[in-house]
């Protein structure tokens, strides 16, 4: 059955035309936990800040970058699958899949602060500085008041007038949104305003040079160094993280 569900969701694939993407290169690599399914990811003052999904196996962890170890964990009630993770002050907020819940923790010892609801399902989470930035699976991106989380406003994703669904893992990266699509190498470039697809990065090399083995070791997590100017990509359960730059 799950091969099936791949071989659909690979005939229904958004696809993008190569000429749009955006250029990048290789610059480093760096070691990863194999055994982390990848939910959520960003950088924050030298630290990789990671969540993990699935039943029973979700966490949310603190990770150095040139090791891949993982300095700090904190396990989600088994009963949830952990989802995107983003900061907001002093605090880590994360979300689950289809349970409708989402968490506050304090950074960066992830003590339990508080809890909060959203309608439909938990996928990627990032902030622009001003509200929290939610994916749920469509083409929809939800913006949140951070200290609320109430709805302030919607945009949808779209791409020469065809939205793109299956907005996965997010990350802001100098005024843009930037967003994993399930099961596909491309990441878009998105407008906050208008929600329109700016460009492309595909990262499908990167996809084969991960060593990941498996139909669900897709790309998956996005972080950015605003200090240093560096964009790190990995998946689930890659064994290895990428810092990529893109073209000038």
């Amino acid at each position: 059955m799950r091969r099936i569900l791949v071989a659909l969701l690979a005939a229904l694939a958004f696809v993008t035309p190569a000429l749009a993407d955006t250029r990048w290169t290789l610059v480093k690599i760096y070691p990863h936990d194999a055994t982390a399914f990848t939910e959520g990811l960003f950088f924050l003052d030298g630290t990789l800040y990671e969540s993990t999904g699935l039943e029973g196996q979700s966490e949310i962890r603190k990770v150095a970058l040139k090791t891949g170890r993982v300095i700090t964990r904190r396990s989600i009630d088994p009963a949830y699958f952990g989802e995107g993770i983003v900061n907001w002050k002093d605090r880590l907020v994360s979300l689950t899949w289809r349970h409708r819940h989402g968490f506050v923790w304090t950074l960066p010892d992830f003590a339990p602060v508080s809890s909060f609801r959203y309608d439909g399902e938990g996928w990627g989470l990032t902030q622009d500085g001003v509200s929290l930035i939610m994916s749920d699976g469509s083409a929809q991106l939800r913006f949140l008041d951070p200290d609320s989380f109430a709805e302030q406003r919607r945009i949808t994703v779209r791409w020469k007038g065809r939205p793109v669904d299956r907005l996965n893992e997010l990350e802001y990266v100098k005024g843009e949104i930037w967003a994993n699509i399930w099961y596909d190498s491309h990441i878009a470039r998105i407008d906050p305003a208008t929600g329109q697809v700016i460009d492309w990065i595909d990262i499908g090399p990167l996809v084969q040079k991960s060593g990941a083995r498996g139909d669900e070791a897709v790309a998956n997590g996005i972080a950015y160094d605003a200090a240093k100017d560096r964009i790190f990509v990995t998946g689930k359960n890659w064994p290895k993280l990428f810092e990529i730059r893109l073209a000038r």
